[in-house]
């Protein structure tokens, strides 16, 4: 089991870094989409990882927009609840996951509530996921920075 945390501004390489990882791998890869245009899964998440091949490297592209759509449909609280269930899910495979997200800490608090909400429950999924991978990384401008567990800076 490896689950391998990236997150970043958009258009920042995230995407680009986690297939790059997943080829470097070898073998086979399964990505899960969480857009809703030719979607693959844009809320079943857990479901979507139960029933990924134990052995292959899985993608998940991205947790950002896992978080919007879960928005339209589900108390912000239960939002937390789901994404523990799909890092444990993660966190038992015997292959690679590589879970790509957008950062939202760093930027100006959103005047609109929706936009607060957004940002307070991405940022919360963030952190499940973050605590649970195994790598962390902070990808800015094409660049990778590791990130550290607090106290083994």
């Amino acid at each position: 089991m490896s689950i391998v945390f990236l997150t970043g501004g958009a258009r920042s390489g995230k995407s680009q870094l986690a297939l790059e990882l997943a080829r470097q791998r070898g073998g086979e890869v399964v990505f899960i989409a969480t857009g809703t245009a030719s979607v693959e899964e844009p809320r079943e998440l857990e479901r979507a990882l139960g029933d990924a091949p134990d052995d292959v490297t899985v993608v998940i592209d991205c947790l950002s927009l896992w978080v919007a759509n879960l928005l339209e449909t589900v108390a912000e609280g239960e939002i937390g609840v789901r994404a523990e269930a799909a890092a444990r899910i993660a966190a038992t495979r015997a292959g690679t996951t590589i879970v790509v997200t957008n950062e939202v800490g760093l930027g100006l608090v959103p005047m609109h509530p929706v936009g607060r909400a957004f940002r307070d429950a991405l940022g919360r999924v963030n952190a499940v996921w973050s605590s649970v991978a195994d790598d962390a990384y902070l990808v800015v401008a094409g660049r990778v920075l590791p990130l550290s567990r607090p106290g083994n800076a």
